[in-house]
């Protein structure tokens, strides 16, 4: 019984380290930007690839050059993954 318990966690960590990488896919429109954190709020569409309907939700912009080109109002296609807690925006079209 313990080795099934030990071989469901490494498995449950496995999939979660492997769906850290996995960098996704939306559209949407840039609803705010703070600076100071490095955020950016997108009312975006579904992600199909994470099973997410349209909302609306801040991401992390770790890249400042990137951030700076975002603007309230500016509509965009872009690519994101999840980092720790995190979901960080690393592409904008």
């Amino acid at each position: 019984m313990k080795l099934f318990a030990v071989l469901a966690i490494g498995l449950v960590m496995a999939a979660a380290a492997h769906a850290q990488g996995i960098s996704h896919a939306a559209s949407g429109t840039v609803t705010k930007v703070d600076r100071g954190r490095s955020q950016a709020t997108i009312s975006h569409g579904a992600v199909p690839s994470l099973k997410w309907p349209a909302m609306t939700m801040a991401f992390a912009v770790k890249d400042k050059a990137l951030l700076e080109t975002m603007q309230p109002g500016r509509k965009m296609e872009f690519k994101f993954s999840q980092q720790g807690k995190d979901y960080v925006i690393t592409e904008v079209k």
